[in-house]
Parts: C-alpha cells; sequence; structure tokens
C-alpha cells in the first residue's frame, strides 16, 4: 500500500438497476468523463463501436469489457471497480441487475456508503426501484442518489422529473430515508453525470460526480467501540506475540485496558503496530497487531474489545436474513455461520416473519425461497460476540455458508437481543 494512497478518502458505492436502464453506459461515462480509463482501452472500445457500426462509444462496451474483479472469498458474482479523480479514490460495487439483483446488492452494498438507484425516465418508479430503496433502508446506506436516467427520451421534461421525485420521496419516508438526491441525467450523452447539462436550466442541483466527491465519507462508521476480531496471532520470537485483525469498529490507544471474549482475560495494550511501523493509536478499518502488558491466550475467532465496552454475546440470535440460494432455507438443518473472524455452526429455530419487499408486509413462512427476505431466530454451536447492525455495520452482519459445497447462502443482520417488533422504521433490525 503506498503511503500517499491513504491521504485521499475513499468512497465505496454501489448502483442499482438493470441493464435496460442504462447501468453499464453510466459507470462506462464516470470512467471515461474522469479520464479513469487508459488510453488503449479507450482505443479499443472506439475500435469495438465501429465494427459495431456505431459513431459515438459505445460506454456500456466499456464496462461489459472489463476484467471484472473478483473480491477473494465472496462466491458471488459482484464486480468491483476502480477510479480516482484528484479529490477521492472510488470502488464501485457494480450489482448485476438482473432476478439475482438482491444477492449482489446485499454483498456489493454491505460495505458501501451511498448507492446509486437507476430510474428509466419512461418508466418511473417501478417494483424493483422500490425493491433497492427497501434493501438500502435495511443496509443503513447513509446516502442515496435517485439517478433519474434517460431524459433526453422524455424531452429534458421537468414535470417527469418531478412527478419520480414526489412518488420515490413519499416511499422513502416510509423506511426512513432521508438523505436522498434527485438528479436528471442522459448517461448515455453525460448530461450532469460528470460536467452540468445545458438541458437543464430547472435542475440547481448537483451533477453526479460533484456529489460523489463531496458527499461526507465515513459517517456510517461506528467510532465509539472499540472491536477487534482475531484473524491471527502472531509470534516471530519469544519477545513479540500479537494479535492481528482488521479493527471491525472504535479507536484504540496504548495503554487502554482491554478484555478478550470468550476467556474474559484482562490485560492493558502496549503496542499498536501496522506495516508502517509502531502508533499510539489505531482505528478502524484500519489491520493492525496489538500486544499486551500480561501473557493471555487469546486466537483466532477470539475479539479484544474496551473493558468498560462489552459487546453482546449470545449462543440465540434474531437477525433480519436474506436467503440468497436457489435451494430454500430449511428449519433445523445446520449451516456455518461466518462472522468477523469466528465460524460457528448455525440452525435457523424458527422463522418470525418474512417481509414482502414490495408492499412491506408480513406473512408467517416456514421457509425462505432465494432473494426473500425474513426475521429469524438462530441457533449457534458457541457464542458469538456482536453489536446490532442498526449501531454497527462492522460487528453486526454475517454469512452463512453451506456446509457441504462452501457456497455463501444467506447474509444477515443481527438485532439486539432484546429487540421487540416495530421500533423504528415498521421492520427495523
Amino acid at each position: 500500500m503506498h503511503h500517499h494512497d491513504d491521504t485521499i478518502e475513499l468512497l465505496r458505492f454501489s448502483t442499482c438497476g438493470s441493464v435496460d436502464d442504462g447501468k453499464s453506459t453510466l459507470i462506462g461515462r464516470l470512467l471515461y468523463d474522469s479520464k479513469a480509463l487508459h488510453e488503449d482501452t479507450i482505443a479499443a472500445i472506439d475500435r469495438s463501436s465501429k465494427r459495431a457500426g456505431k459513431e459515438e462509444l459505445d460506454l456500456s462496451l466499456v464496462t461489459d469489457g472489463l476484467k471484472d474483479e473478483r473480491e477473494q472469498g465472496i462466491t458471488i458474482d459482484v464486480a468491483y471497480r476502480y477510479f480516482s479523480t484528484p479529490k477521492r479514490r472510488f470502488i464501485i460495487a457494480d450489482t448485476p441487475g438482473h432476478e439475482q439483483y438482491t444477492r449482489n446488492m446485499i454483498t456489493g452494498a454491505s460495505t458501501a456508503e451511498l448507492a446509486i438507484i437507476l430510474i428509466d425516465a419512461r418508466k418511473g418508479v417501478l417494483v424493483q426501484s422500490r425493491r433497492h430503496a427497501i434493501l438500502a433502508s435495511l443496509l443503513r446506506i447513509p446516502h442515496l442518489i435517485v439517478a433519474i436516467n434517460k431524459m433526453d427520451l422524455v424531452g429534458w421534461d421537468e414535470k417527469i422529473y418531478n412527478d419520480i421525485r414526489a412518488e420515490f420521496t413519499d416511499f422513502a419516508a416510509r423506511l426512513g430515508l432521508s438523505d436522498l438526491d434527485f438528479i436528471p441525467m442522459s448517461a448515455l450523452n453525460g448530461d450532469n453525470v460528470v460536467d452540468r447539462s445545458t438541458s437543464t436550466p430547472w435542475y440547481q442541483g448537483p451533477t453526479l460526480m460533484y456529489k460523489l466527491e463531496t458527499v461526507a465519507v465515513g459517517t456510517s462508521r461506528n467510532m465509539e467501540n472499540f472491536r477487534l476480531p482475531v484473524q491471527r496471532v502472531i509470534r516471530p520470537d519469544l519477545d513479540y506475540r500479537g494479535f492481528a485483525g482488521q479493527i471491525a469498529s472504535g479507536v484504540v490507544k496504548v495503554g487502554d485496558k482491554i478484555v478478550s471474549l470468550p476467556s474474559g482475560k484482562q490485560s492493558t495494550v502496549k503496542s499498536i503496530d501496522t506495516y508502517e511501523g509502531s502508533h499510539p493509536e489505531a482505528f478502524t478499518p484500519q489491520s493492525v497487531s496489538i500486544t499486551l502488558n500480561d501473557e493471555i491466550d487469546s486466537s483466532r475467532g477470539d475479539m479484544l474489545v474496551h473493558a468498560h465496552d462489552v459487546p453482546h454475546q449470545s449462543q440465540e440470535v434474531t437477525t433480519t436474513l436474506c436467503w440468497l440460494n436457489e435451494k430454500a432455507l430449511v428449519l433445523n438443518r445446520p449451516y456455518w455461520m461466518r462472522h468477523n473472524s469466528r465460524e460457528v455452526k448455525a440452525m435457523v429455530s424458527s422463522i418470525d416473519f418474512r417481509l414482502d419487499i414490495n408492499t412491506l408486509d408480513r406473512h408467517d413462512a416456514t421457509e425462505l425461497k432465494v432473494n426473500e427476505v425474513a426475521r429469524v431466530r438462530l441457533r449457534l454451536s458457541a457464542p458469538i460476540f456482536y453489536d446490532a447492525y442498526a449501531r454497527n455495520r462492522g460487528t453486526g452482519s454475517f454469512v452463512l455458508v453451506d456446509t457441504g459445497s462452501n457456497v455463501t447462502i444467506a447474509a444477515g443482520m443481527l438485532a439486539a437481543p432484546s429487540t421487540e417488533p416495530g421500533q423504528g422504521p415498521e421492520f427495523a433490525i
């Protein structure tokens, strides 16, 4: 990691929409207009556009033609793209738009701080637009941009923009989503994507790129509760014993009183080491190795936390679960739960209700099919150390993995132990 990179802020965002809404074109336009593409890629796209008999560049070829980067360890179809401008670095989790979108959005968006929801101006707010909004709210994504695309095909009609905006705002209010921006655009021609459009004198708001470069970063990170899931113990020699991992949330300083879970043994922080050397303090999402002033046993799957602020610890948890597998969820069948660095066996003991993603109605259910969302109770083979997802995305999320195939089959968001239905928005997790 080059050190200068650390000084430039990083924004992770996801794009939700189907191919027909112009998603590939929009991403291509962002990359192209921010000069993130190498000249040779542009030349190749130029050639294939011309071969396809098109005069202007076909920007969707940009995203379709780039090699998908897979995040290691996630067996789910999310492509990550990286680009930067002088102001910021960006990672786009591009979630394919076909019927798999729930699955992809959940994986791509769980670390996103902003989501772009694409709406085709000719079609208005569709079932899938509402679905994207609900998932964004479940995932607690702090900022939403509703990109009303293809405005050129409706003659840049301000009334169409206002109607879509009013309908979407109304629905978002029911979900407790408040940080919304609506941008009229044509991704194909580049209107209001990176450059301002002369076709929208009636629109005074920011362009998409301006919003991406200026939106507050890090607002969804939990800085209060220090949590370090131990990934491995480093012992280069007898004098050094470091507990290494990525800080899931919070801040830690040399001298802090900490406790190791599950043993409950206490000590104080002796040193905090990174690749760049030793530091007096560190914070999420840094990767560190921590040494303690007392010999305590801690291994992969344990968690170091502040002694005065410990997470929930339980073998029975309530969670909002998004089922991602073609094979339905079966009650009381063992699955692997991966939660931070810990892996335990988990069984779904009951389904409180299934959430209709389009209407927000609750239904009784005894099984879950692909892309369905429900509130369920899990019984675990050993306790996990966690916080409610609403408070702490770092320790509040997990995946379920099939014990046979090792495929990720569900993504979940943990609720506080005493959660009664009906706190906050209708299905608050």
